[in-house]
C-alpha cells in the first residue's frame, strides 16, 4: 500500500519545528520514522502534515553533563549500541538498541522518535524505565521534562504533547549500580513479545534499590513494582531472585495487549524468565 498525499516542510531549529506542529493540525514529525512510515503506509496513520527535524543541529550527540547521560533525540539506535559512553553508564540503553529491528532499523530509526511514538512493542521502554531517564522537550510553553514513569500511557501513547518536540533523553548517573536488558524476540516480527530492562545499586551484598520494567505484549511498558519491593533490602542469593521474578507473573490478564501468537498466560512465564534473566545479569549471581 501507499501513503496518502501529505504536506512536507524540512525545519531548520528546534522553534520552527513546534511552529509548524502548532500551524498545521494533525501534523507529525519525521526523523527515522522506522515507526510512523510503515503505519501512513497501511493507513493506520494518516497525517496531512510531516515536519522534517533531520536538519536541526544539536540533536545528535552522546555525551556526559551535570550528572546524567544526555542522548539527543536523533541518535540512532546503532549509535546507541556503539556508543562506550552508554554502555558505560547506561547498558540496558545499548543492550536494548542492540536489540531493535534489523541493521537497516538501527541505523536509520533514532531514539527520541521511538519513545514519542509510544509503540508498546518496542524495546526501549524497558530499558528507560529501569534506568530512571527522563524526556527533555520543547513546545509553545517553553521547554519542560517528563519522567519515564509518567511518558508511557498506553498502546501508540503518551504524555508528549501533539504540538512538542523530543530534543534529548536523559539518564542518571550513579556509582556502584549496573543495568541490563533481556528479551524474548517475536519470531516474524523482531518486536519483544516481552522485554525487561533491570538497574540495581547495591553495596556488594545488599541490594539497595533496584528498577524493573517491562514491554512487549503489555497495554502500555510499566515497572514492575512487586519484584522491586521483593528485592529491595534482600542480600545478593540466587533464591532471593528467583523469588522476586515469579512476582512478576502477578499482572491480570487486562494488564496485556490481545495477540493471536501469545496469551497471557505463556507473557506471564516470559516475564518471569526474563526477569530472572536480567536481574541475575545485573547483580553478577549465577543460577544454581
Amino acid at each position: 500500500m501507499y501513503a496518502n498525499d501529505f504536506e512536507y516542510y524540512r525545519a531548520e531549529s528546534v522553534d520552527e519545528a513546534v511552529g509548524l506542529l502548532a500551524d498545521h493540525e494533525g501534523a507529525e514529525l519525521l526523523a527515522g520514522s522506522h515507526g510512523l512510515l510503515p503505519r501512513m503506509r497501511t493507513g493506520e496513520e494518516d497525517p496531512p502534515v510531516l515536519v522534517d527535524i533531520n536538519a536541526v543541529d544539536g540533536l545528535s550527540s552522546i555525551e556526559r553533563t551535570d550528572g546524567d547521560l544526555s542522548v539527543g533525540a536523533l541518535v540512532t539506535h546503532a549509535a546507541l549500541a556503539e556508543s562506550d559512553l552508554v554502555r558505560e553508564h547506561a547498558a540496558a540503553l545499548a543492550d536494548a538498541a542492540g536489540e531493535v529491528g534489523d541493521i537497516q532499523v538501527r541505523n536509520g530509526g533514532s531514539i527520541g522518535g521511538n519513545l514519542a511514538h509510544g509503540d508498546a512493542r518496542t524495546d526501549h521502554p524497558a530499558a528507560v524505565l529501569a534506568l530512571g531517564g527522563s524526556l527533555a522537550v520543547t513546545g509553545p510553553d517553553g521547554d519542560r521534562s517528563i519522567d519515564a514513569d509518567d511518558l508511557f500511557t498506553g498502546h501508540f501513547e503518551t504524555a508528549v504533547g501533539d504540538h512538542e518536540i523530543v530534543t534529548a533523553l536523559r539518564i542518571p548517573i550513579e556509582d556502584d549500580t549496573s543495568s541490563a536488558y533481556h528479551k524474548h524476540r517475536n519470531p516474524l516480527s523482531g518486536y519483544p513479545l516481552i522485554g525487561v530492562g533491570a538497574w540495581a545499586h547495591t553495596d556488594g551484598e545488599t541490594i539497595e534499590r533496584v528498577r524493573v520494567a517491562a514491554t512487549g505484549n503489555l497495554a502500555h511498558p510499566r515497572r514492575l513494582s512487586a519484584v522491586e519491593e521483593a528485592l529491595e533490602g534482600e542480600s545478593l542469593e540466587a533464591d532471593t531472585i528467583t523469588a522476586a521474578a515469579e512476582q512478576a507473573t502477578s499482572l491480570d490478564d487486562d494488564e496485556f495487549r490481545p495477540d493471536v501468537q501469545a496469551s497471557p498466560a505463556y507473557c506471564r512465564h516470559l516475564l518471569s524468565v526474563h526477569t530472572e534473566r536480567a536481574l541475575r545479569d545485573v547483580l553478577d549471581v549465577d543460577g544454581e
